[in-house]
């Protein structure tokens, strides 16, 4: 009985000791996330200084996605025979200039996707990757400041196609105007004189035009999320028919070093290709732009992301 006891006194001491131990290793843990909290604020109040100072800010984030498969004998489906794939990636850069009295700001945004289907029981089909998202743009926008968040401003702008039908159409806008900075990161251009260069071969729908040009766009890094969100606009003096807007966005998660998740994703409606689609493609001669069904044409990309 006494040796019972003792056994049940010792067990309840060390249980104690424990418990005594993990509170004082918590209250140490606590002291320590205060330590670093306070320093984790201070080296964000410093960086903030250093991005508030004239000079270049330059990065660029992309994401990544693919997927490969082969099948054989899988008679549940039409092509029992096949290989396939997917393979996409999109790319955000910029290089901005910042001074105390004008900027320079230049960005890059690119999707490009293949995808291909090898039906391995017909020697006659095309067994290649063919493009499907194709998308590049490129801009650059010089302002001078005439207020704290206000400047005068001209861009060139330049969006097409790369992979498949490079510069037809392709457009370039060029035009001055003014820019908002409000916040950082963020910036609202609005040129109410813009010309709207569009190229295209041959005898065909598109044709260029007098207009205002308006984007937005925000970019921003935190911790380990990128993200980037981008409208431009323009809108015809001449008609209606010839204005277009494209939205694009950009996501980006980091999980491990550099690599992460991302999700891009745009929305674009412009008649002019909506029309030569038909006509070109569909083969509706007869299509005018009363009659075309201009549709918001989208993509998106999912996949894994990489921070330059």
């Amino acid at each position: 009985m006494k040796k019972l006891f003792f056994t049940l006194l010792l067990s309840v001491s060390v249980l104690s000791i424990n418990a005594q131990t993990k509170e004082e290793l918590q209250a140490q843990k606590s002291e320590k996330q205060a330590i670093a909290d306070a320093a984790q604020a201070e080296a964000n109040a410093l960086q903030a200084k250093i991005d508030a100072l004239p000079g270049w800010r330059k990065g660029a984030f992309g994401t990544i996605g693919g997927s490969l498969s082969g099948f054989n004998n899988w008679y549940s489906q039409g092509t029992p025979n096949n290989n396939s794939g997917n393979i996409g990636f999109t790319v955000n850069g910029f290089a901005n200039l910042i001074q105390e009295k004008f900027f320079w700001r230049n960005s890059l945004t690119t999707n490009l996707n293949w995808v291909k289907l090898d039906n391995k029981d017909n020697p006659l089909d095309d067994d290649s990757f063919s493009p499907t998202t194709d998308v590049f743009n490129i801009s650059s926008l010089y302002g001078r400041n005439i207020a704290k968040n206000l400047a005068v401003s001209g861009l060139a702008e330049y969006r097409t196609t790369i992979l498949d039908n490079f510069n037809d159409p392709g457009y370039l806008d060029v035009g001055v105007g003014a820019t908002w900075t409000p916040i950082e990161n963020f910036i609202l251009v609005v040129h109410p004189l813009n010309y709207n260069f569009v190229f295209a071969d041959g005898d065909s729908v598109f044709e260029s035009s007098l207009g205002a040009k308006i984007v937005a766009d925000y970019t921003r890094q935190i911790g380990a999320v990128n993200f980037k969100t981008n409208l431009s606009a323009f809108q015809s003096y001449k008609s209606g028919d010839f204005s277009n807007w494209t939205w694009t966005n950009s996501f980006s998660y980091t999980l491990w070093k550099m690599i992460g998740v991302g999700f891009d994703f745009g929305l674009r409606s412009n008649k002019q290709e909506a029309l030569n689609y038909s006509i070109e493609t569909l083969g509706n001669a007869g299509e005018t732009f009363d009659s075309v069904d201009n549709d918001l044409q989208s993509y998106y990309t999912f996949g894994l992301s990489y921070k330059f």
